[in-house]
């Protein structure tokens, strides 16, 4: 799976899960004030996240910096890296 498409699967994922339009998902959305996402939408999404990239969010305390999807896509494309022999369910 290339970068682009890593992004856009997270793009199409996050858009199906919460409800949002794929024209929402730029980079310099912020999911509290843009998306309008909470903590509890934290946790769904990296179940989601988890299960399309097969590898593990929860205890990484990167994902708890992430204030944006610009940030988002930077942390899953690190982690596509770190894992390159995680493959997608989707």
């Amino acid at each position: 799976m290339t970068d682009l498409e890593a992004i856009q699967l997270t793009n199409e994922l996050l858009a199906e899960e919460f409800e949002l339009e794929l024209d929402q998902m730029k980079p310099e959305a912020l999911f509290k004030e843009d998306l309008e996402l909470d903590s509890l939408d934290a946790v769904d999404m990296v179940i989601v996240l988890e299960q399309a990239f097969n590898f593990k969010i929860k205890k990484d305390e990167a994902f708890k910096k992430i204030r944006s999807l610009g940030n988002l896509h930077d942390f899953v494309l690190d982690k596509k890296n770190e894992h390159p022999t995680a493959v997608s369910n989707t």
